[in-house]
């Protein structure tokens, strides 16, 4: 007979309930968006960067998380909104602009792109509200507790989901999150992290999942099967009743995740649906694995997996269990780079690294807990200030940011790989070669037929690099704006940020390098695109 999840609570919930009930800002360590940037799904199609690049705003409410949307230039114009404090309906009013289309009690983020929401300090806590992400693209969410958020009683907020998506969304990362329930339906609450109507290309990773009746969902009815794929990696699921995701037609990488007591059944491919599952912990749960409550079938790809003390219901019309021996039934292709942690340490290491305010602590792939190195430089800082006008009044500040900006430095140690290499790249202007950035010649450059562009340089056989160097040509320098450098083999984005110069990234082996160039000053020309180990 089912329990409801209400009854089953741990004592860390009450603890969360007592301090949001006495007022209280539990003290947590001060975080910054990590320099290692989007994984899994989130770095195809284009890649997941945010606001990378842009100007960055601190709000301690949800209307001044409003007011920053909606003081933007447009609803593209690049932006980081810093969050410290806690978040409710209370202090989330609608606002408007014309970089923004937001709602009062809810934290609206529609028909917008280039955001990154990120907690700092003490930490940013969504207290009974909740993130609605609707007609938008290249979104992180990180690094930020979302708590008992209700469909029915009061307050009421996002129909009751902590994360919500939903139509023609794409390129969203949500890391380093805590996104935690009472209980289940009938307690008031929903799903903690639901896709439907067309949502793509989404990332979940490092974060925690707890005490409710639904974990979450891509795809909102057998109908709705437009959606995917989804990535979840270095996730904790806790007490959750079902759905851990339940897949309606989607594909799912789902790997090195750690299952406690799922109550009723986890990971539920149905309709068509497909699930890769590889080296997850599975404990003290029940079903955790299979096509459930319909006829529908789904499939699934397993291998690595522990299951420990995993109870298995028996087949039936409406009930397919992937157990007692879990075997696959389809091949799910994964088209990006990952490293496995063995699945005996993932209890410990996402114990280490999951959930928000932890120094966005991750797996280095060796089952160690790793903290990314971000870069600080020196940038101008808008404060968001709470107004009932439509535009943000901002306060220009210094600040230390973890947006990595290009230095301009002497040339890096070590050879210039890009030497003897080929190179290829965007529409190029008249008169300009791939050729002339890796001449050696900073005479000679090449140039986009537009503003923004992109250049890559190649290799026949894999080559390691952790480093390039991007030289403007003479009369050009400081053209270049925004860019992404890209491991164009897969497709993931190994950094972003502004200004031509040095720029590290975490040392990857692969083909070929693209400096992509997502905005400028004046028509960019790059003289030398230098790669070194």
């Amino acid at each position: 007979m089912r329990k409801p999840v209400a009854l089953r609570l741990s004592a860390a919930l009450g603890t969360l309930a007592l301090a949001a009930a006495t007022g209280v800002v539990l003290s947590m360590p001060t975080a910054s968006a990590a320099a290692a940037g989007a994984t899994g799904f989130a770095t195809q199609n284009g890649g997941t960067t945010g606001g990378a690049g842009g100007t960055t705003v601190k709000a301690t409410t949800g209307t001044q998380i409003h007011e920053a949307l909606c003081g933007r230039a447009s609803t593209s114009t690049p932006i980081t909104i810093q969050v410290e404090g806690t978040v409710t309906v209370g202090n989330t009013a609608k606002v408007s602009g014309s970089g923004c289309n937001t709602a009062a009690g809810v934290i609206e983020l529609k028909g917008i792109s280039n955001v990154t929401l990120v907690g700092v300090g003490g930490g940013a806590v969504f207290d009974q509200i909740g993130i609605h992400i609707r007609q938008s693209s290249n979104i992180i969410v990180q690094n930020v507790t979302v708590q008992n958020v209700k469909k029915s009683g009061s307050p009421t907020s996002n129909g009751g989901d902590a994360v919500g998506m939903e139509t023609d969304v794409h390129n969203v990362w949500v890391d380093h999150a805590t996104l935690i329930a009472s209980g289940g339906e009938s307690e008031g609450f929903d799903g903690l992290f639901d896709m439907k109507d067309s949502t793509r290309y989404v990332t979940l990773s490092y974060s925690i999942l707890r005490n409710s009746g639904r974990g979450g969902l891509v795809g909102s009815s057998d109908s709705d099967l437009a959606n995917g794929p989804v990535t979840f990696h270095h996730n904790r699921y806790e007490n959750i009743d079902s759905r851990t995701p339940l897949l309606r037609g989607a594909t799912a990488h789902v790997y090195n995740n750690y299952y406690v007591s799922l109550n009723e059944s986890g990971i539920n491919p149905r309709a068509g649906g497909k699930a890769k599952v590889d080296n997850n912990y599975f404990k003290d749960s029940k079903d955790v694995l299979g096509t459930f409550y319909t006829d529908l079938p789904g499939y699934w790809q397993v291998g690595g997996n522990i299951f420990d003390n995993v109870t298995w219901s028996a087949p039936g019309e409406d009930n397919n269990p992937a157990g007692p021996n879990p075997t696959s039934n389809t091949t799910v292709s994964i088209p990006y780079s990952y490293t496995l942690d063995a699945a005996s340490c993932v209890p410990s290491i996402v114990t280490a690294t999951a959930g928000a305010d932890n120094g966005l602590k991750v797996s280095d792939g060796n089952c160690v807990a790793t903290t990314p190195t971000a870069t600080a430089t020196s940038t101008s800082t808008a404060t968001a200030t709470a107004t009932s006008t439509s535009t943000a009044t901002a306060t220009a500040t210094s600040t230390s940011t973890a947006t990595p900006t290009a230095t301009a430095t002497s040339t890096p140690s070590g050879t210039n790989l890009s030497i003897g290499a080929d190179s290829d790249g965007s529409s190029k202007a008249s008169g300009t070669s791939y050729g002339n950035v890796r001449d050696g010649d900073t005479s000679t450059y090449w140039s986009p037929s537009g503003s923004t562009g992109s250049i890559s340089i190649k290799w026949g056989s894999a080559t390691t690099i952790s480093k390039i160097n991007i030289r403007e040509a003479s009369g050009a320098t400081g053209n270049i704006g925004t860019w992404r450098v890209l491991n164009a083999d897969t497709g993931a984005v190994l950094t972003s940020g502004s200004g031509a110069g040095t720029i590290s990234f975490t040392s990857t082996s692969l083909k070929k390098v693209t400096f992509e160039i997502t905005g400028s000053t004046a028509t960019p020309r790059v003289a030398e695109f230098e790669t070194y180990a």
